[in-house]
């Protein structure tokens, strides 16, 4: 039995059931928007608005500080005025009472403040004790002990006063002030008392790194924080000051220099050792020091020419700390520090190095003299000395031991500046030069296509020694955080066991409590997505709270639930090969362009090229392959071009020759499909190059552009080649007939557009015949216009009859086409172009007509036509409306 209504009376039932459900739907958001209005908005009118407190623009506790500040200043240029000025007027005795009393009153004030805890006032009323203290060694100096060397009191002075500040300091430790200036002044005994003694810079620099050590020790062991920084600052200053003036010394006194700076270097590597957390920055300086001290003296001993590899091989030694046995037990930060400062001097030391090899790589671009003219011209630079080949060879030894990527491609680099210095260092003649650039050119391509070999060693990528993971110096707390990062809401995860494998026995990995598709329980506060009753849910507009970074509360609603993805990390071989290989290609420039000075040369080092090059296409993967493959066809130009100017060929047959580039690009790219693109997108710029050679002489050019357009027919045959060779062959063609009639002094112009329009109507009929829907538009309308329209335009400048008597023979023909298969283009084209030329050849007949006819006869004819025309007005428009619906019917 079927009870199912009929389809009418369904769709009624189904209409009233829908609207039911609007009417409700709208029902419930006026309650919401209510609720909604009821909840928040009381809320927000109930907080009261307390007026906005006044803006001060300072606070109390500031202001305070600088009015004791003026006041400390004020008193102590009084009592600086009172010492130096109004000092005479006074007695001995008087003298002595009034500036004992004012600075012992200064001193003791202090501590009544503190005990009544104006601490700020305390603070100011130290400071200008202190300062009282050195005006009466000053007053002292003047009054009793005026016969006494100023530098030297001045010594005794400073030791005394820093001594009894810090006493003071002591006593009071809760001022700030007493202890950092007792540190100050405790910088200025030992250097002035040298300069007392009469000691030069060496015994200066001396007391000054004795000075700065004991600074470092107040850093290391000194409690308040503002000694620390003061002492930090002084023995920053006085230790620098003393390096300095040992770096100096090892230039001009090496032994001199060499003691102060090992002492300095001693001072810095156990202050580093005392701070492990701080231990970088004092081991650079450490390293530095120590390699300044070892080379200086080898400078000294050894020739001019090998002071800099004497710092290298220094720089070396200490860099080696990193790997070596003994190394290994220095704490982290001192091996970094102590490997830095050593690469930092290898740095520089090839820094020095290098202009021999920007010689060798850039000089040969810098033509001095003319191509064959069998001279060759020198290196740029001055004879520059041997030893920087050293200085490159030792650097690569150092850097094969290391097993990094960075390592491997400095090695590359180092190895390539090598050989590439090697000719401009040693002074090789031109043949040996050439040799050397050729056999680095195939070395360094060979390892850009096979560069296993220099992988040995070397890290998987993504590995525990590839990645830039905790080092070995790393806190355990980074450890533990790492490790405590990957517990999950149930718990710790499990660890690793060594050699297995998950499987799907171990079932699913624990969910953390951010996943998002973990299903929610219900809690006591209700249901899932239900908030308990009497609770406020939050507005609807308010967005999910994210909690701070490092709260410990899991993220969820906008925070992103996964961590965002890294990068691959690049294959050690891609790297290294592409290194290599810039390398080659550099090398592979300059050769040829030394080549260029000898004819038998240019051809060798062009075919060795192309070889290589060519080789590497064929070996090669990836980019490399590419590369290689235009440069194998840049190389066969070349010798084109070589074998073009030692036949003493002219330029238009120079282009013909290199018109054979192109063609063989194009059976190249039909066997070699990988590099197929890159090859004929490479011989397609060669032709163009050979069309700009061929242009001063247009017989030439139309022939170079007709062997063109043969390559490209011939590139059409390819299915994968046809959409594009075909047009371009096409293009070539009609140019090529354009040159020659240009040549020929050819100026009609249906010569020029008739080899367009056959074409193109042939192309547009087929396109029709295969698309019955295609416009008229776009298969005729190109074709008809390219020779119709400057026919037009040479028909209404040619006196004669013959050229409009054709044009309107030929634009009827169209009309009549377009009217009978309902083509929109060739009826209205025809009939605009008959229409255009029937009026120039009517044009002086209706002057003369209307030359003859009575004035009043226009006038007259034009109001019969309006008035007519306002008659049938109305059926005027309906005709035009039938016309355009014809036409907006045709194709």
């Amino acid at each position: 039995m079927d009870n199912s209504l009929p389809p009418a009376d369904e769709l009624v039932l189904v209409d009233r059931e829908l609207a039911h459900i609007e009417a409700r739907r709208t029902q419930l958001l006026a309650r919401r928007a209510w609720l909604v209005q009821v909840l928040y908005q009381p809320v927000r009118a109930a907080t009261p608005q307390w007026p906005a407190a006044p803006v001060t623009d300072a606070t109390p506790r500031s202001a305070q500080n600088v009015l004791l500040t003026l006041g400390g200043t004020l008193l102590t240029i009084a009592a600086v005025a009172f010492t130096l000025v109004s000092w005479g007027s006074m007695g001995i005795g008087g003298r002595a009472a009034v500036l004992g009393a004012v600075t012992g009153a200064a001193l003791a004030a202090p501590v009544a403040l503190l005990r009544r805890g104006l601490g700020s006032t305390a603070e100011s009323v130290a400071a200008l004790g202190l300062v009282l203290t050195v005006l009466d060694a000053y007053a002292l100096h003047r009054v009793a002990l005026s016969d006494t060397d100023g530098i030297g009191y001045a010594a005794v002075a400073s030791a005394v006063l820093a001594g009894a500040w810090a006493a003071y300091g002591s006593a009071l430790s809760r001022l700030r002030v007493p202890l950092p200036a007792a540190v100050v002044a405790a910088q200025l005994p030992l250097p002035l008392g040298v300069l007392a003694a009469g000691g030069g810079p060496t015994a200066f620099a001396w007391a000054a790194l004795v000075t700065a050590a004991a600074d470092g020790a107040a850093v290391l062991w000194g409690r308040p924080l503002p000694v620390r920084i003061t002492a930090g600052v002084g023995a920053v200053l006085l230790g620098g000051w003393a390096l300095l003036t040992g770096a100096r010394l090892s230039l001009s006194s090496p032994w001199s220099g060499a003691a102060l700076l090992l002492a300095g270097a001693a001072v810095c590597l156990y202050a580093a050792w005392r701070a492990p957390a701080r231990a970088v920055a004092p081991s650079v300086v450490a390293g530095l020091a120590a390699v300044a001290a070892v080379g200086g003296p080898l400078r000294a001993a050894l020739p001019a020419d090998w002071a800099v590899p004497g710092y290298v091989l220094c720089a070396l030694l200490l860099a080696s700390v990193w790997r070596a046995g003994a190394g290994a037990r220095l704490p982290y930060g001192v091996r970094t520090g102590l490997a830095g400062a050593g690469a930092s001097v290898v740095a520089l030391g090839l820094l020095w190095a290098l202009p021999p090899v920007a010689a060798g790589a850039l000089g040969p671009l810098t033509r001095t003299t003319g191509v064959w003219s069998g001279e060759h011209a020198g290196p740029a630079p001055a004879p520059y000395p041997a030893t920087a080949l050293l200085v490159l060879a030792v650097a690569a030894a150092a850097l094969v031991s290391v097993p990094r990527l960075w390592a491997r491609c400095g090695v590359l680099v180092l190895v390539w500046a090598l050989l590439t210095a090697l000719p401009v260092s040693l002074g090789l003649p031109y043949a040996a030069t050439l040799a050397l650039q050729l056999l680095t050119v195939a070395t360094a391509l060979w390892t850009a296509v096979r560069p296993a070999p220099s992988t040995r060693g070397l890290p998987l990528p993504g590995t525990a020694g590839d990645t830039a993971g905790p080092g070995p110096g790393a806190a355990p707390e980074t450890a533990a955080g790492t490790a405590r990062g990957t517990e999950t809401a149930t718990g710790p995860a499990a660890p690793p066991v060594p050699g297995r494998t998950p499987s799907a026995a171990d079932g699913p990995p624990a969910r953390p409590a951010t996943d998002p598709a973990a299903p929610t329980e219900p809690t006591a506060s209700g249901p899932v997505g239900r908030p308990a009753a009497g609770s406020v849910p939050p507005p609807p507009s308010a967005p999910p709270q994210v909690p701070a970074a490092g709260s410990g509360v899991p993220r969820s609603g906008w925070a992103s639930p996964s961590p965002r993805p890294q990068a691959p990390a690049a294959e050690p071989g891609t790297v290294l090969g592409w290194v290599a290989y810039a390398g080659g290609l550099v090398s592979a420039v300059g050769a040829v362009a030394i080549a260029l000075d000898v004819r038998g040369a240019t051809f060798a080092a062009l075919g060795v090229v192309l070889g290589l090059f060519a080789g590497g296409a064929v070996l090669g993967t990836g980019a490399r392959r590419t590369v290689s493959a235009c440069g194998a066809v840049l190389a066969a130009t070349g010798l084109v071009l070589a074998g073009a100017s030692a036949a003493g060929l002219e330029d238009h047959w120079t282009a013909l020759a290199l018109l054979l580039v192109p063609a063989a690009t194009a059976v190249v790219g039909a066997t070699a499909r990988p590099v197929a693109l890159p090859v004929e997108i490479t011989g397609a710029a060669v032709g163009l190059c050979a069309l700009g050679l061929a242009g001063p002489r247009p017989a030439f050019l139309a022939l170079a552009l007709a062997l063109g357009g043969v390559i490209a027919a011939a590139t059409a045959v390819r299915p994968e080649r046809r959409p594009f060779a075909s047009w371009a062959a096409a293009g070539l063609f009609l140019l090529a007939a354009w040159v020659r009639l240009g040549a020929w002094g050819v100026t009609t112009p249906e010569a020029y557009t008739l080899p367009v329009t056959v074409p193109a109507l042939v192309v547009g009929f087929l396109r029709r015949r295969r698309d019955p829907e295609a416009s008229s538009w776009t298969a005729y309308g190109p074709g008809l216009a390219v020779t119709l329209l400057p026919s037009l335009g040479a028909a209404w400048t040619d006196p004669e009859w013959v050229r409009p008597l054709v044009l309107g023979v030929a634009a009827l023909v169209v009309t009549l086409l377009g009217a009978r298969f309902r083509l929109q283009a060739l009826l209205l084209l025809g009939g605009t172009v008959l229409a255009l030329d029937g009026l120039h050849e009517l044009a002086p007949y209706v002057v003369q007509v209307v030359g003859a006819l009575p004035r009043w006869l226009p006038p007259a004819l034009a109001g019969l036509l309006l008035l007519a025309a306002g008659a049938t007005y109305e059926q005027r428009l309906r005709d035009a409306r039938r016309l355009r619906e014809r036409l907006a019917r045709m194709r």
